[in-house]
């Protein structure tokens, strides 16, 4: 099972969601814009990430300059922040048990099918 943390709103969340449901995949859609992952799960899926933090995080989204933050700001302050503003959080993020990948481009969710 694969699950997609999801903002309808976003193209390339869409298109990523489009490529796996075509390929029959077993997806479960978290809307993280409501549904926000904790800093603990965050945390995990960097982990299935792998790669710097700053990589899972729109840099370039207004409540990052509005927070203060900066591209070098600790690991801990930047888990702190995406829990606090899930529209960091970089999307889409896709997960299973044992893998996890940015759909940047979108085609990229398509490797998950491959375990």
């Amino acid at each position: 099972m694969i699950t997609l943390w999801h903002n309808p709103r976003c193209s390339k969340s869409r298109a990523a969601l489009a490529l796996l449901e075509g390929r029959g995949a077993d997806v479960t859609v978290r809307r993280y814009l409501e549904d926000a992952p904790s800093e603990a799960e965050l945390r995990a899926a960097h982990a299935l990430l792998g790669g710097p933090v700053i990589a899972m995080m729109r840099t370039g989204e207004a409540a990052f300059g509005e927070m203060g933050l900066r591209k070098d700001d600790s690991d801990d302050a930047l888990f702190a922040a995406m829990a606090a503003q899930p529209k960091l959080i970089e999307r889409p993020l896709a997960l299973t048990a044992t893998r996890a990948v940015l759909g940047r481009p979108p085609e990229a969710v398509l490797a998950l099918l491959d375990i």
